[in-house]
């Protein structure tokens, strides 16, 4: 697999290191993603026996701004089945997976199905944002997701067989997506362009922007974007992961924007995703489906190539989110729903299998609470250094050293630290 090596085009509204990193943290603590999860009936199942049951069991808010006991806002009539809104939420790996576990799996003994009818679609919602996103940070994420189109379609698809790896493209069709480039008009004329598309109607695009408002500079003042094209799923973990892969982009799309807009319409790019897109996302399948049956083994290659490439393009913020998605999503960018379910794995099976791949966190007991509380507090501060206060925490917790060392390397995730000044262990995290 060749890296992918970004190319950039210099602009005058190239964010400066320091707003990069403000617009970084800033779109991290304030975007939520919020979903349209769509299923089918269970076999048999009137909707009228059916949808009062699920929307008892699970306690819609009808609020957006009222998460509620799942984070549940309505429970909706669907043209494939039922839609199930949930609330857009600070994306965070273990509220969001136990989460979408209590909302689906319940769902499943139910004997829900997917159809190729059904979609799962990811709404970014820049939400209490009292200032304009730079224009430039959404014209980068849109270049990213042409350049990465492939991969992103073949890793989110969900048929059930090779010769159907995707859904029909009606609904998250990508022509007027792949042709428009932000190096040749700006956002808003995108926008403009995709409203009076006679091609594709504008909510019905891969990536949809029709809820985005522009300012006077035309830069964002109602951030608020759609990714329409993964196919539907009942796997939790794989949405969880989803998740945090459209946030991973978005932080990313801020980070490069200091060296200007990436590029991607360079040499044969994107005419050879054009070709696979069309490839894996068509109108020509049976029963609402796309017809992949010219997809062959090295022909899956390609988007497996590209799905790769995009990660190993995130992997500096995934580093900095420090979660298990990055794992969840190589393992799809391999073998996604579509290609698993070919297998005959049920949801519940693929759910386990995903999940095999994260290394669980160690269990912390008592003593680890006691060691916390000792670091957070500052109970042992202004010792000469790294060695004398473990000595001393052994002593002030009546454990061998040996066991002090082995409890903070299992807190790496909360990036634990020597700091100098204050003579004492600290948490980066």
């Amino acid at each position: 697999m060749q890296n992918f090596l970004p190319a950039f085009l210099s602009r005058p509204d190239s964010l400066t290191l320091p707003d990069a990193r403000y617009f970084q943290d800033l779109l991290y603590r304030t975007v939520k993603i919020g979903t349209e999860l769509e299923f089918a009936l269970p076999k048999g199942v009137l909707r009228e026996d059916f949808q009062p049951r699920i929307e008892q069991a699970l306690h819609p808010s009808g609020n957006m701004n009222q998460l509620g006991e799942l984070g549940v806002y309505d429970v909706i009539k669907e043209h494939c089945g039922v839609e199930i809104l949930v609330i857009g939420r600070h994306p965070h790996w273990e509220a969001l997976l136990n989460q979408y576990q209590h909302i689906i799996l319940p769902l499943l003994a139910e004997k829900i199905r997917m159809r190729p009818t059904c979609g799962l679609h990811f709404h970014i919602l820049g939400t209490g944002l009292a200032e304009e996103v730079p224009e430039i940070v959404l014209a980068n994420l849109w270049n990213m997701a042409r350049i990465f189109s492939p991969g992103l379609k073949f890793l989110t698809s969900g048929g059930k067989n090779r010769q159907e790896l995707c859904r029909r493209r009606q609904h998250n069709a990508h022509q007027e997506f792949m042709r428009l480039s932000p190096v040749k008009h700006s956002m808003q004329k995108i926008q403009a362009t995709l409203k009076k598309s006679l091609e594709v109607p504008e909510h019905q695009n891969f990536f949809n922007i029709e809820h985005v408002r522009f300012g006077e500079a035309g830069n964002i003042s109602n951030f608020h974007l759609e990714f329409r094209f993964p196919d539907g799923d009942l796997c939790p973990v794989s949405i969880t992961a989803k998740v945090f892969l459209f946030m991973t982009m978005l932080l990313k799309a801020v980070e490069i924007s200091k060296f200007g807009l990436l590029q991607a319409d360079i040499g044969s790019l994107m005419d050879d995703n054009k070709n696979l897109m069309d490839m894996i996302s068509n109108n020509e399948g049976k029963l609402a489906t796309s017809d992949t049956s010219a997809i062959d083994d090295i022909i899956l290659e390609k988007y497996q190539s590209n799905a790769k490439q995009l990660l190993l393009f995130l992997k500096s913020i995934f580093l900095l989110l420090d979660n298990p998605s990055e794992v969840v999503l190589q393992q799809l960018a391999l073998e996604p729903i579509s290609l698993r379910r070919a297998k005959g794995q049920r949801w519940k099976e693929i759910e386990d299998e995903l999940l095999s791949h994260i290394n669980p966190q160690p269990t912390l007991d008592n003593t680890d609470y006691e060691l916390i509380k000792v670091i957070e507090l500052g109970l042992l501060i202004g010792i000469s250094d790294q060695n004398c206060w473990i000595e001393s925490a052994a002593q002030f917790l009546h454990l061998p050293t040996a066991e002090i060392n082995k409890r903070l390397q299992n807190y790496k995730n909360r990036s634990p630290v020597w700091q100098e000044e204050l003579g004492s262990m600290v948490f980066l995290r």
